[in-house]
């Protein structure tokens, strides 16, 4: 076997390692000892590709045969170089740290294997990080090749639906380093995003925090990959200490080798002559013969054993396809008795070594479970956290583990770049509260958002809600628009000022008309009181006070008993009121006429029967009416639910338009005919003439009602309520000063115009 070197000296060591276990081990191998060659590939795909065709081929200055595995190609693309040229020869070639995924697709590479984790796992695990934490806005900064692209896309097809936006992607490349990290740096300080992704190699990542430093941005949250997360370099960096604290990352899994750490303690070239690497490390080291014992480097550190537990792993992978290979079951001994081999181990086949670590599955010597799933292990990985020391360095901290696509954390144990449990924020907007909806800016990402308020009507009651929802219809929205409460019925009500205001006009309307009935009660025997149809005057007052009172069935809470009684009330007051104007327009009309010769039989059809009788007649068609209308279709009380508001008008509904329209019309024909006929009459000559009154009591009314319908129909709620009382009240006082004010003012201030000279007089 081989390994191709390019990585710490550990690495090599932790190989010699797990040779040296299963060389003597009694149930790995028995019988066999393996050897391996050693070449380093200086990090040199052309270097890599000469070591391994020297292995693969055999020549003298290599062994004395060909190696039928190599363990090495430790970047990706020196693995994709060899394993393509291996292939034909179906050498297996085993990383213990390429991480493409390309190198999944068995097709073509059919002969490769691998102990690391593909790099889509961790891509992964850092998107469900960002996630987890939600962070919304995040920079990235990537390595130009195809380590640092594969993330980027593997990170955004994890984020996508889950509203995590990138808010730049910067990159940097190895020959422009300097420049390339200059800028990577500029937009970390321009941008809004306090979280920071970097897929890059350590030494990339060391030159971009000393541009950090340089322009003094401190307060950033760095998310590393396993490429630079472990990197004693950086830890012990003070300009890292600076620039980057706190930063979370997955690395490589690490695990104990239980005896590795005196194994190393106890190297030394006296005891390994032909070690030429050993020997290269010790006179850089001591220059002279010194011990391991008590020296403290990384050499020696077996604390955070990640690489080298990949290539400790990758031995023991190769190890048990050859035990699978040489062992095959022992036909003539007892059952399970595995101890003949198959095939000599000196004529070994790279082919037979390849089908055998297809199908190999073990258990570590640490307990833990192996096997390969195409040229995959199981992804497993550390989740690690930089934290600050008492002494004011930095250390790396375990806080969790990446099995798969499974994410376990200790959220608790983290130390954030605050220096705090505080979790940083990082978002291109700030999450909508509840009772505000997120609208997307335009040509923005749709991290980019703002909060508008929901409608009345409307609420959301979690945060970051995309729509507001409407309220059913009998419930509405608070104050803050969070939650749907009942809506308050409201209605005209006595206690309120303006039910309050218009019952007292109402009530001061009932006590004028009661005081002007008792004056012309106590003058009725009077010319004037006598001239103007003094049974036709009482049985006006009696209507108006009627009218008055009307009103204030309108006000208070609504019933099904008061929504009926208030339009008939209305109806029958206002028609018996009118009918009596127009009666008593008759009568002064027929007056005249009577007067002229030849017809003063006219004045017998309108005697006092009659007139008691028309009023009736004019009556009982608006009782008719209302009786058929409040029988088939009655107003019935009922919210209002189509205004909008938190209170809800309680009102009569009209459930029959027809009904209330017809109602309204016959008073409309009354007053129309009233005023007509009253018209005719204003100019008979008489030096108290009561058409005139009528005339403008019927001007006032009419234009009192016209207006009527369209104010109330605008009104909203309790208001319309409120329109059609005013509208009673404001005719109701029309007609009683316009007929009743000219005649006190007579009775009571002038009486010496009550004389039936004067009104005789022409």
């Amino acid at each position: 076997m081989a390994i191709l070197q390019n990585l710490p000296l550990q690495y090599i060591y932790a190989m010699v390692f797990a040779f040296e276990e299963i060389n003597h081990s009694t149930t790995l191998l028995p019988g066999v000892k393996l050897g391996y060659h050693i070449r380093d590939s200086c990090a040199l795909p052309p270097w890599a590709i000469q070591a391994a065709l020297s292995l693969v081929g055999g020549d003298s200055t290599s062994c004395d045969q060909p190696v039928p595995l190599i363990i090495g190609g430790a970047s990706s693309i020196t693995a994709q170089i060899l394993s393509r040229i291996l292939g034909p020869l179906s050498v297996p070639l085993m990383s213990y740290t390429a991480s493409c995924p390309c190198l999944s697709d068995r097709l073509q590479y059919p002969n490769f294997f691998r102990t690391m984790a593909s790099d889509i796992y961790q891509a992964r695990a850092i998107a469900q990080l960002a996630i987890r934490f939600n962070w919304t806005w995040i920079g990235a900064v990537i390595a130009n090749n195809n380590y640092g692209h594969m993330a980027v896309k593997v990170f955004q097809e994890e984020i996508q639906g889950a509203e995590v936006c990138l808010a730049f992607v910067e990159t940097l490349q190895r020959e422009n380093i300097v420049s390339d990290a200059r800028r990577a740096a500029l937009s970390i300080q321009a941008s809004t995003a306090r979280v920071i992704l970097i897929f890059s190699w350590y030494t990339d990542v060391r030159e971009l925090f000393l541009q950090l430093a340089n322009i003094n941005v401190t307060d950033r949250q760095f998310l590393a990959s396993e490429a630079w997360s472990t990197s004693g370099d950086l830890l012990q960096n003070p300009v890292t200490s600076k620039v980057a604290r706190g930063v979370l990352g997955v690395a490589i899994r690490s695990s104990a080798l239980p005896g590795f750490e005196n194994y190393l303690k106890k190297l030394n070239p006296s005891y390994r002559p032909d070690d030429e690497f050993l020997k290269e490390f010790w006179e850089k080291e001591f220059g002279g013969t010194e011990s391991l014992e008590w020296v403290q480097n990384l050499f020696i550190d077996t604390s955070q054993l990640r690489v080298s537990y990949n290539v400790y792993l990758a031995v023991y992978a190769a190890a048990h396809a050859l035990h699978s290979l040489l062992s095959c079951p022992n036909t003539e001994g007892p059952p399970g008795n595995n101890s003949s081999t198959c095939s000599s181990p000196k004529q070994i086949q790279p082919t037979e070594l390849l089908q055998h670590l297809n199908k190999v599955n073990f258990t570590t010597p640490q307990g833990e479970l192996f096997h390969f799933q195409g040229a995959d292990i199981p992804a497993k990985y550390d989740l690690v956290n930089w934290q600050k020391t008492p002494e004011g360095t930095q250390k790396l901290v375990l806080i969790g583990r990446v099995d798969g696509f499974d994410l376990h954390l200790n959220e608790s144990a983290i130390q954030w770049s605050t220096g705090s449990n505080q979790v940083p924020v990082s978002v291109c907007s700030e999450i909508c509260p509840p009772g505000t909806r997120k609208a997307n800016r335009k040509g923005e990402p749709v991290c980019c958002f703002d909060c508008i308020p929901c409608a009345e009507g409307e609420i959301s009651n979690k945060t970051g809600s995309l729509h507001c929802e409407r309220c059913p219809s009998d419930f509405w929205s608070n104050a803050k628009r969070t939650a749907c409460i009942p809506r308050h019925l409201d209605f005209l009500s006595f206690n309120e000022t303006l039910g309050i205001t218009l019952t007292a006009v109402a009530v001061c309307g009932v006590a004028v008309t009661t005081a002007v009935f008792l004056v012309f009660l106590h003058y009725r025997k009077t010319p004037m009181v006598r001239a103007n149809n003094s049974e036709l005057s009482f049985l006006l007052l009696v209507s108006l006070k009627l009218c008055f009172l009307c009103s204030l069935v309108f006000i208070g809470r609504p019933s099904v008993w008061s929504c009926r009684f208030q339009q008939a009330a209305f109806g029958i007051s206002f028609v018996l009121c009118v009918s009596c104007l127009q009666v008593k327009t008759i009568v002064v009309l027929a007056a005249f006429r009577s007067a002229r010769p030849g017809a003063e039989a006219l004045m017998k059809w309108f005697g006092p029967g009659q007139q008691r009788g028309s009023v009736c007649f004019f009556t009982c068609i608006q009782v008719v009416v209302c009786i058929i209308w409040l029988l088939l279709s009655p107003p019935v009380p009922q919210p209002d639910l189509d205004i909008p508001g938190l209170k809800v008008t309680l009102k009569c509904a009209m459930a029959s338009v027809v009904g209330f329209s017809l109602v309204l019309g016959y008073i409309g024909l009354l007053a129309c005919t009233s005023l007509l006929l009253a018209f005719l009459a204003r100019k008979l000559p008489d030096n108290f003439n009561e058409a005139k009154l009528i005339t403008f009591s019927m001007l006032i009314f009419c234009a009192v009602w016209v207006a009527f319908v369209p104010a109330y129909v605008s009104s909203p709620g309790k208001y319309a309520v409120a329109v059609e009382i005013f509208a009673i009240l404001a005719s109701s006082y029309g007609l009683l000063f316009c007929i009743f004010a000219p005649k006190c003012f007579i009775i009571l201030l002038r009486p010496d115009k009550n004389t039936k000279k004067h009104l005789l007089a022409r």
